[in-house]
């Protein structure tokens, strides 16, 4: 919520700094910058919340809420870095993605272990804890 509020305080801040009253998206570079940021974020929000709670549900709490919480670093980095040059942005871009691909992996195996359980009665929960807890660290490798 919080970032959120501060992407949509900066395109206000950007809207008014431009002489425009409210949010027209004619004139400086720099708004439609800021403007087109904000609306990357706000349409990539809905899969990271999908992929975030059926990656905590079905696998593992702890690595999916460190995932998580990198994601909005990640996000925050990639806001800033489309203010300046659009190129800045892009290692934030890249590393959203791979953070988005381990959370759906999480969810693609909790589902499996669940049919696991289900079909074969075989119980692979404690190992796949172990994995994602052990994996998760790497995320902080660029």
């Amino acid at each position: 919520v919080f970032l959120t509020a501060f992407f949509a305080n900066k395109v206000e801040h950007e809207s008014r700094h431009c002489n425009g009253k409210g949010l027209q998206r004619q004139g400086s570079s720099s708004f439609d910058r800021v403007y087109t940021a904000n609306q990357n974020c706000g349409h990539a929000y809905p899969t990271f919340l999908a992929v975030l709670w059926c990656a905590g549900l079905l696998c593992s709490q702890a690595p999916a809420a460190f995932a998580g919480l990198m994601y909005l670093f990640v996000r925050q980095k990639y806001f800033v870095g489309y203010l300046g040059e659009r190129t800045q942005s892009t290692p934030g871009y890249l590393f959203g993605k791979r953070i988005i691909l381990f959370l759906f992996l999480m969810s693609v195996a909790g589902i499996l272990n669940y049919y696991l359980v289900f079909f074969f009665g075989s119980d692979f929960e404690i190992h796949i804890k172990t994995i994602t807890s052990a994996i998760s660290p790497l995320l902080l490798i660029p």
